[in-house]
């Protein structure tokens, strides 16, 4: 499996407060991951989890603590304007050049309704995601912008830009979305599930226009001294995000989330995250992604042991995907 997939460490702000998040992503870098992956929520999951730090002011302290490769997920045209996430990521690349990649997808009400505005359907919400995406590639190219459809910009230029365009990667949970984002995103990020759907999914991408082009997985994992325990952690932490993808960008608050994660049972979670004692199995499970198609791999161990966790993927597991 050597010299093949780029290992990566998901930092759950919805989880975790700023300051222990970014105490995480150094002892990731120590234990031997490359890569990180950050979250970008107003609101977390639920109750239980209880953060939501601003993840552009954390990204610059982390990448300045760190070496890391960093990637977020992030939905522009409500909560954030594209013209300013454009200039955010470009600020980014100019301080820390070819570690930054932006992924976009079409949102979650959860985040999105706090500006106030109405909640788009998802037709509408790709056509605004696809316009947004346009508007910021055409500022990091040094462009004045102008623009009058479901994003209006007015003469926008950026003065701080990188040496290059940054990478848009489309953030796609069904094979639909992830077909359409083929013809215009530089790469596919998609979350883990059973191995044919995943190569569902990853396949739609490369008919919709994709074919060599990353795929990027975020793992949803449980990792403990025992099964029992990471069972539990994983219920306890992430029982409301198991639903589909329709419910889980429609609903308004966490309590929604809460009240629908209260009819999960424990080994229902099964279903949903990789749960495991046994750093074999998770190896197992990884590489059987790597043999669909990812190229990059980031993994979210859902429960709050997150110091254990880094620890033994640093010794057990990322010795088998290095690149060498």
């Amino acid at each position: 499996m050597k010299d093949q997939t780029a290992i990566g460490y998901h930092a759950s702000h919805e989880q975790f407060s700023p300051g222990e998040l970014l105490k995480l992503a150094i002892l990731a870098q120590d234990a031997g991951f490359t890569h990180a992956l950050s979250s970008d929520h107003f609101f977390p999951w639920s109750e239980s989890q209880g953060e939501s730090g601003f993840a552009w002011s954390w990204l610059g302290a982390a990448m300045q603590a760190t070496s890391l490769s960093f990637g977020i997920v992030n939905a522009p045209g409500q909560r954030y304007h594209p013209a300013i996430i454009a200039q955010a990521v470009a600020t980014l690349c100019d301080m820390f050049p070819g570690r930054f990649w932006i992924a976009t997808g079409s949102g979650q009400y959860l985040n999105e309704h706090i500006t106030g505005g109405g909640w788009p359907s998802k037709a509408e919400r790709n056509e605004r995601l696809k316009q947004s995406v346009d508007i910021m590639r055409a500022l990091w190219r040094g462009e004045t912008v102008s623009a009058d459809g479901h994003v209006k910009v007015r003469e926008a230029k950026l003065y701080t830009r990188p040496e290059y365009v940054p990478k848009v990667i489309a953030a796609a949970l069904t094979e639909p979305t992830a077909k359409w984002a083929g013809g215009w995103a530089d790469g596919l990020i998609t979350t883990s599930r059973d191995p044919q759907e995943l190569k569902r999914i990853i396949d739609a991408f490369k008919e919709g226009g994709g074919e060599g082009k990353p795929v990027y997985l975020k793992v949803q994992l449980s990792y403990d001294q025992s099964f029992s325990a990471a069972l539990a952690g994983a219920h306890e932490q992430w029982k409301n995000n198991v639903f589909a993808s329709m419910l889980l960008s429609d609903v308004e608050l966490p309590s929604g989330l809460q009240t629908a994660g209260a009819m999960v049972r424990p080994d229902d979670m099964q279903r949903f995250v990789r749960i495991s004692d046994s750093t074999a199995r998770h190896i197992d499970w990884l590489a059987a992604d790597i043999e669909a198609g990812v190229s990059h791999l980031y993994l979210h161990n859902v429960n709050r042991n997150q110091e254990q966790f880094i620890e033994a993927f640093g010794q057990h597991v990322l010795p088998h995907f290095v690149r060498k």
